[in-house]
């Protein structure tokens, strides 16, 4: 299953997909379609299930990137394909190539996908509360800017992520958004447990796009906490697991 952003399905000569865990070959606490290199699942599963996706996509197998991500800002343009063991660590990627799939993994963070349809630059970004508090997402931008786009024209999805109902952190999660801007106070509402809080990463991801002039912003909804078709990985340390499975979001320039 993939979930689409009306936005992204209205411009010609695109592709893109956010994953679900549903049509995959893998098992067990990683049961369906997880993408991700990092995990513990079986390599040929983890293969099989980027393959589908590649397909999905209209791309070769070898033409789904992915990174080593770090919880950074950084970022990389793609030219060219890479080999699996050989991913850059950063989390984001931007491109202007055809035929060449860019993505992240997630299990709870945000995935953001971009355009510009004019200058066809594309780019993907990985955004946990760190990568979004420490700019990853205005880096994305910056890039893309580079490859010639123009901010004022960039598209962007948000994909499915941990929201604010879902998401409970410690009072030195809240202390280190405050002393960053005391503003971020917006993002927070009282958590169940003394001195926590629930924290609205995705409106957190929108005001930073919105502060770095993208305008076209859409927004999936899916909590991937609380909705079992997707991979957890909060849910997983509750569960006790050890592991978890990672989806895979990516956007394609078509030919």
């Amino acid at each position: 299953m993939t979930l689409a952003s009306p936005l992204l399905s209205a411009i010609p000569g695109l592709r893109h997909a956010f994953f679900s865990r549903e049509g995959g070959v893998s098992e067990g606490i990683y049961a369906g379609l997880n993408g991700g290199i990092g995990s513990n699942d079986a390599a040929d599963n983890v293969a099989e299930n980027r393959r589908r996706m590649a397909e999905r996509l209209g791309v070769g197998p070898d033409r789904l990137l992915t990174l080593y991500q770090v919880h950074s800002p950084e970022v990389v343009v793609a030219t060219t394909p890479w080999a699996s063991d050989a991913r850059p660590k950063a989390d984001a990627i931007v491109t202007r190539t055809e035929n060449l799939a860019i993505g992240v993994t997630a299990a709870d963070c945000g995935p953001i996908l971009f355009v510009d349809p004019n200058a066809r630059v594309i780019g993907a970004a990985h955004a946990g509360w760190k990568g979004a508090l420490t700019g990853v997402l205005e880096s994305t931008v910056e890039a893309m800017e580079r490859l010639g786009a123009d901010r004022s024209g960039i598209v962007a999805a948000i994909g499915p992520l941990i929201r604010q109902h879902s998401y409970e952190v410690g009072p030195e999660f809240v202390a280190r958004f405050l002393e960053a801007d005391a503003d971020n106070a917006l993002f927070f509402l009282p958590g169940e447990r003394e001195g926590h809080a629930m924290f609205d990463l995705g409106g957190y991801i929108r005001m930073r796009l919105e502060n770095a002039g993208i305008l076209m912003i859409d927004d999936i909804g899916i909590d991937t906490y609380s909705d079992e078709r997707f991979y957890s990985y909060r849910r997983s340390v509750h569960r006790k697991e050890g592991d978890y499975g990672r989806h895979v979001h990516a956007i394609a320039l078509e030919k």
